[in-house]
């Protein structure tokens, strides 16, 4: 009764906050970045307020979280970590899939924002167009967050990682920081759960390391929380 008491409150009060806050980023974008950054710290900062009093879900950081010109690959359980991570790592850039930017006001706001639109059988044109957006954003010392699992993988399995995160990885010259999350057992669902949910920072992994190389290492550790339950 208590986790259907939890739910019953988290939903109606996340979703509507969060759509008071879309429609404030769409009046807030004329007005430069600045307070755009603010309205989507603010819609994320709401989200672990509501993950953690209303759902008792404890956030825990394992490691030291990067900042500045890194590329982070976070395994992704479900939508906890994406919109988590404002609230995580400050003004990240994030690499989100192409279809997301054509919802009606957050995909305005989500470009304004910095977010960086991927099409998964882009050809050879889209790829330089992301990555000279991409480099912008490094310009800028923002950190750049990618899933490179390309979706959500219930916990407890192992997919493989997308052919383009190793492409990226290589054009863009940047040291990858793996992080694990195990949101997936809590927050994976309709009827979320109580519990403890943890982010495990891996050790910084350099630039300019064969493909075969970076993919195995990345996948080892983004998995190292990956058990189920």
């Amino acid at each position: 009764m208590l986790t259907l008491a939890r739910n019953l409150a988290f939903y109606p009060l996340f979703y509507g906050i969060s759509a008071l806050l879309v429609a404030g980023s769409v009046l807030v974008r004329p007005f430069g970045a600045a307070p755009l950054r603010r309205v989507v710290g603010a819609w994320s900062a709401w989200h672990r307020w509501c993950v953690e009093r209303l759902l008792g879900i404890e956030v825990v950081v394992e490691g030291e979280l990067p900042r500045g010109e890194v590329l982070i690959a976070v395994k992704h359980e479900s939508f906890f970590e994406a919109i988590d991570m404002p609230r995580l790592l400050g003004f990240p850039t994030v690499f989100a899939k192409r279809e997301l930017f054509a919802i009606p006001g957050w995909g305005a706001s989500a470009t304004a924002y910095g977010l960086v639109p991927v099409e998964r059988e882009a050809g050879a044109k889209a790829l330089r167009a992301m990555i000279a957006l991409a480099r912008v954003r490094v310009a800028e010392r923002r950190p750049l967050v990618i899933f490179p699992e390309g979706t959500r993988v219930p916990h407890g399995q192992e997919a493989p990682l997308q052919s383009g995160f190793a492409g990226i990885y290589k054009l863009l010259k940047l040291p990858v920081v793996p992080v694990a999350v195990d949101s997936g057992p809590l927050y994976h669902r309709r009827l979320k759960r109580a519990g403890r949910i943890t982010y495990r920072v891996g050790e910084t992994i350099p630039a300019g390391l064969p493909r075969a190389e970076i993919e195995a290492r990345v996948h080892a550790a983004i998995n190292r929380l990956n058990r189920p339950g």
